[in-house]
């Protein structure tokens, strides 16, 4: 990115100027990123070839990168970019961050829904493309179990090699978001002098944020305390995915500090939630989140299923705060304050747990744990499919 790509441009974006004084160079691009998509990801989906590039890309998904020979120039383009690994780039501790971030399975699949996505839902705006491809308050379990198939590819040992499949799912991602771009460039509802293009760099950037500082610090809520070396091998490990999903050097986070300034100008320049973000966020959490905690709970059903909502908008009020779970209509309660008081305990637990097994094997049974209740969450809610892009009439089937 250039100097003269970092001037902010005309803009309806709340508080542009703003970010721009307060957070300098970082704030200009982030103004400027609203209408900055992924050149290499959207010139693949737009080539004149057609079926030639998008026949090389799936080719890749499925047997690699060397099995694409003599390709258009806007797919070698996309694949030097994905290979050239970086120079900062260790990949041992990306096994590393796999390790522990495993461990805590439950906990983070939690925050994953309770915390990371209600704060993207705070913002209209970066909802708007969802609502435009019908995925906004649609089945928010499958939605929710779409990441966590992606998940579970990314964050295991090995998983981010290329080629390897964690590897390939986030290029899939990148090119489903180049996909609903073009989709939504061609409808007349999507005003981009006002709001940017349809998945900017900014927003790019705040989803890893939301996998890692704000999943993090939500954590915390519930008992997990790691050291500072797991943490920032946590998130060296969301700033590749951020370099292999095609997010700019200028806005890939590189450490926790980075991801809280992201934070800080998204919050910034939010227009705020509307009434989908409020239906997103009631669904979510009446319709997947709270039923799964109520399977944890003893008594009667009927009791367990509200003790888990309560419990659950609770806990949301926690990790939010409650400014952002006011905007949300997250009900207010006494059980924000029993979150708060179970921390200590749920940490003594937790420090048992490690004691008693010892990392590595709380390690092996958090990987295995992990696919069985993927697999039964799966099955529950009757989805057979991966990622979006396998859905019949998805936007970005097939690539």
């Amino acid at each position: 990115m250039t100097a003269s790509d970092l001037r902010p441009a005309p803009t309806a974006i709340p508080n542009a100027d703003a970010a721009v004084e307060r957070y300098g160079t970082t704030g200009a691009a982030w103004v400027a990123g609203m209408w900055r998509a992924d050149p290499l990801a959207d010139a693949v989906v737009n080539d004149p070839s057609g079926p030639e590039a998008g026949r090389a890309v799936r080719l890749m998904m499925k047997q690699g990168v060397g099995a694409v020979t003599d390709p258009v120039p806007s797919v070698q383009a996309l694949l030097d970019q994905i290979t050239a690994e970086p120079a900062w780039l260790e990949r041992e501790r990306l096994d590393r961050a796999s390790d522990v971030l495993v461990r805590y399975s439950a906990q983070w699949g939690l925050v994953l829904g309770a915390a990371s996505l209600l704060a993207g839902a705070n913002n209209w705006v970066a909802a708007q493309p969802l609502l435009l491809t019908g995925r906004y308050g649609n089945q928010p379990a499958v939605r929710s179990l779409e990441v966590g198939e992606w998940l579970s590819r990314v964050v295991a040992r090995g998983g981010m090699a290329v080629d390897a499949p964690g590897f390939q799912h986030t290029v899939r991602v990148r090119m489903i978001h180049a996909h609903v771009r073009r989709h939504i460039g061609r409808n007349d509802e999507w005003d981009t002098d006002a709001w940017g293009v349809p998945i900017p760099q900014p927003y790019m950037a705040f989803t890893l944020a939301e996998f890692g500082h704000i999943s993090l610090a939500a954590m915390e809520h519930l008992g997990v305390r790691l050291k500072p070396g797991e943490l920032a091998d946590i998130y060296h490990l969301w700033r590749y995915v951020g370099y292999v999903i095609g997010v700019d050097d200028s806005l890939n986070p590189t450490d926790e500090a980075d991801q809280i300034r992201i934070e800080e100008l998204y919050r910034l320049t939010s227009p705020g939630p509307n009434v989908y973000s409020r239906d997103f966020t009631r669904a979510l959490t009446e319709e997947y989140l709270a039923p799964q905690l109520a399977t944890m709970l003893p008594g009667p059903q009927r009791w367990r299923e509200e003790a888990a909502k309560k419990l659950m908008y609770g806990m949301s009020r926690v990790f939010l705060g409650d400014a952002a779970a006011d905007d949300l209509g997250i009900p207010d309660g006494a059980t924000k304050h029993v979150v708060r008081a179970l921390r200590p305990a749920l940490a003594a637990a937790d420090q048992i747990r490690l004691r008693r097994f010892g990392r590595e094997e709380v390690t092996r049974r958090g990987y295995a744990e992990r696919a069985t209740e993927l697999a039964r969450l799966k099955a529950e809610h009757a989805m057979t499919h991966d990622l979006v892009d396998a859905v019949p009439g998805a936007v970005g089937r097939g690539h």
